[in-house]
């Protein structure tokens, strides 16, 4: 008997981001944390990209001849980036919506990109594997956390690296990503985030770790209010990120 893998998708979290879509490239919008977010996360993930596939992080096209994958790619936000530094991207979510405006966005900047109304889930049985599977802000808003990350694990090379950023589920994230953020700061929607979905690292990495993928790094990303940006940092207490790889067949 051949075992259905659960599909980790919580429809209500599509729906509420689909409603929110169209602003998606406002950087003054409902996603304006986001933009002010990137430019830590994005300079992560061009170091370690680059240092563990041996480019030069100050080339144009640093990523030439990788594949990325982009779960839960929303807008296209982080699939651009890494498609103007020469990667082939594959952007996937389960929202039409989002993906009709990453489309028209990709079209008005001339950047190739696949992208697809779909889940991780779907890609997986097709047989696509890719060089780089990042799973950004989107462990906290799926259904099942292991079987998610299961499958994120299996949709990578081997040699490849998987790059998962999230939420930490402590007290610390409740006052400043859910009570500060939404309710006080107003810099999202309420409601755009469960405190209970929250992810520790443990649970993200222990998935991961028995899907066969080796732990590389964990970092965290802080708000500075001096500069009103956001760094990397030793303390994942709020947001964090993870670096795993499949060892090389």
């Amino acid at each position: 008997m051949t075992e259905t893998k659960r599909d980790s998708v919580d429809q209500a979290e599509v729906d509420r981001f689909s409603a929110m879509a169209k602003e998606w490239w406002d950087p003054n919008g409902k996603f304006k944390p986001l933009h002010r977010f990137s430019p830590a996360r994005l300079g992560y993930i061009k170091r370690e990209v680059c240092r563990h596939f041996g480019r030069d992080e100050r080339a144009a096209d640093a990523f030439s001849g990788l594949s990325f994958l982009d779960i839960g790619c929303g807008g296209g936000l982080v699939s651009e980036p890494m498609a103007r530094l020469g990667a082939t991207v594959t952007g996937v979510d389960p929202s039409p919506v989002n993906i009709e405006v990453a489309r028209l966005h990709a079209a008005e900047t001339g950047v190739t990109i696949d992208y697809r109304a779909t889940t991780a889930e779907e890609v997986l049985p097709a047989g696509d594997r890719f060089d780089v599977v990042l799973a950004l802000e989107v462990v906290e808003h799926v259904a099942d956390v292991p079987a998610f990350l299961a499958t994120v694990a299996d949709l990578v090379k081997p040699g490849g690296l998987v790059i998962a950023a999230t939420l930490n589920r402590t007290l610390k994230a409740l006052g400043l990503a859910v009570v500060g953020a939404e309710y006080v700061l107003r810099w999202l929607p309420a409601g755009t985030h469960d405190w209970k979905k929250f992810v520790k690292p443990e649970e993200l990495e222990a998935p991961l770790q028995d899907a066969g993928l080796t732990l590389l790094d964990r970092r965290g990303i802080v708000f500075d209010p001096l500069r009103f940006s956001w760094k990397e940092s030793d303390d994942t207490d709020v947001n964090y990120m993870v670096l795993a790889a499949r060892p090389k067949a």
